[in-house]
């Protein structure tokens, strides 16, 4: 894959992200008018946020970076890739299947285990109840990532990114349909999410079919392939769990502070915004294109895909993570601030929001460096670095929640963050040149980042020039647009004049990608 079509990769995966991520950010304003930051609210996002941290944990986490890379070698390599992909969708549904029983069972102790603070409130009961009903996304929208993995491996990256877009739209379509006739929507929400997923699988299941793959069903079976596979993808599970733990420790932290959850929840659909659109693109095709290279013993054209891949994503992560610190407050209060979500809602949402701008640059450089480990089928030295990460954010967000409050969930899982990337980095020096970026990253970086710094003083003073529209119920959208627009025009211009980047690149790419 050329650095072009990579980036054309990256800007497929990227258009599809974001389209879904403003979906979400439909979605999300819907709930919190809907439902307030109140019991219902701190419900739904742990009954959520319950199948979606064991599908990182099993599908995104532990099985496709074990899954993409071996695939990719058998289908470079004509080594019946889907014989091989068969018997892991067979393995995979299995396990997904007994969790899923197992969690349905034992739904209050996990409700206990991620919201101990609920206890003997009716945030408690309803977050049973939506667990219950909505878990079973976990099956559907597992398999569907290890069809995504397949589709990401043969270079075929639009349906797996577009497969969320429907997630969104269902939920989007179900709560206003509840809310027009009537009905409950918050209940309406909770079961529509596993429908989403099933619908999702199918999506995948056809562009799958198209493509050329032929996954058959059949019995689990323990074959060396599978094996090997169960080997690597262990200690990718483990590291995913301490992603995961992390999670458990901030909400547990969180509960105990009324409204807590659903600010930090709010907040962390805002910054994921730009590491979905950038960080998540740049990982799931950067990941194939470094184990065919591997492959093909090809070091040179795997140390400038990494450095292309970390120039694109820094170059739209860097002003992302500056302007999430210096204007968290408009853009929370205009995509949020709506029926039941209120002024003190916003002011809380925003600091969470810029505390975790400042860790963003910090996550993407993760799904960098962590293909590196992946392509080369070393998942054992990241899981021990995301133990280390995990014993950082644990420390620090227990520790300093007595000091300050529901907001040391977010200061720990900044600071932690960025350690797991000096972590990443110092372990990947053991493979030489290739994980060393290009000369002509190291001119850029400097470039963007002072581009970045000139774009949030523009943004700074047009947010006082545009402070009274901001507070117009009116208004405040178009003020939020032209504090966007000033924005984009004062970054690309400005990193464009003194060679951050050149705009004809974005556009070669983009066209390729369209």
């Amino acid at each position: 894959m050329t650095p072009i079509r990579l980036m054309s990769g990256f800007f497929t995966v990227g258009i599809w992200t974001l389209l879904s991520r403003v979906l979400g950010f439909l979605r999300d304003a819907m709930i919190l008018a809907f439902l307030g930051t109140g019991p219902l609210y701190e419900a739904y996002v742990v009954a959520f946020r319950l199948p979606n941290m064991f599908r990182r944990f099993f599908a995104e986490g532990a099985f496709n970076m074990a899954f993409v890379p071996m695939f990719s070698k058998r289908l470079e390599g004509g080594e019946d890739a889907d014989g091989f992909a068969s018997d892991a969708f067979a393995g995979l549904a299995t396990i997904l299947i007994g969790l899923t029983l197992l969690a349905l069972a034992f739904m209050p102790w996990l409700i206990f285990a991620l919201a101990s603070g609920f206890a003997g409130q009716e945030q408690f009961a309803l977050s049973v109840e939506f667990g219950r009903i909505a878990f079973p996304y976990i099956l559907f929208i597992s398999l569907a990532a290890l069809l995504s993995g397949m589709l990401n491996a043969a270079g075929r990256f639009a349906a797996a990114a577009a497969a969320p877009v429907l997630l969104n739209v269902l939920l989007v379509s179900v709560m206003a349909l509840a809310a027009w006739v009537g009905g409950d929507v918050a209940r309406a929400l909770i079961w529509a999410i596993p429908v989403a997923g099933l619908v999702q699988l199918s999506l995948l299941w056809v562009a799958a079919r198209r493509t050329g793959f032929s996954i058959a069903f059949t019995r689990p079976r323990l074959t060396p392939d599978m094996r090997r596979l169960v080997r690597i993808a262990v200690p990718a599970a483990l590291a995913g769990g301490v992603v995961q733990v992390n999670l458990l420790v901030g909400q547990q932290v969180a509960s105990y502070f009324d409204k807590a959850v659903g600010w930090l929840y709010a907040a962390d659909r805002l910054y994921q915004l730009p590491l979905g659109v950038v960080g998540i693109a740049v990982g799931v095709v950067l990941l194939p294109d470094l184990s065919r290279r591997l492959k093909a013993q090809d070091d040179d054209g795997a140390k400038s895909a990494l450095s292309r891949a970390a120039e694109v994503a820094l170059a739209l992560t860097i002003p992302s993570a500056v302007a999430l610190i210096v204007v968290p407050l408009p853009l929370v209060s205009v995509l949020f601030q709506r029926g039941a979500a209120t002024v003190d809602d916003s002011a809380a949402i925003a600091v969470a929001v810029a505390i975790y701008g400042l860790g963003l640059p910090a996550f993407v450089l993760q799904k960098i460096l962590q293909p590196l480990y992946f392509a080369r089928e070393d998942t054992r030295r990241p899981f021990h670095y995301a133990v280390v990460s995990m014993v950082m954010n644990a420390g620090l967000a227990i520790g300093l929640a007595p000091v300050v409050g529901w907001i040391a969930p977010a200061i720990a899982t900044t600071i932690a963050a960025w350690g797991m990337v000096a972590l990443l980095g110092v372990g990947a020096k053991r493979y030489g040149d290739v994980a060393r970026f290009d000369p002509r990253f190291r001119r850029r970086i400097w470039r963007i980042i002072l581009a970045s710094m000139l774009m949030g003083v523009a943004l700074w003073a047009a947010n006082v020039v545009l402070g009274p529209m901001l507070g117009l119920p009116w208004w405040r959208a178009l003020a939020l647009a032209l504090l966007v627009g000033v924005g984009m025009v004062s970054y690309f211009g400005l990193g464009h004049m003194i060679g951050a980047f050149r705009i004809a690149e974005f556009r070669s790419a983009m066209r390729r990608g369209a």
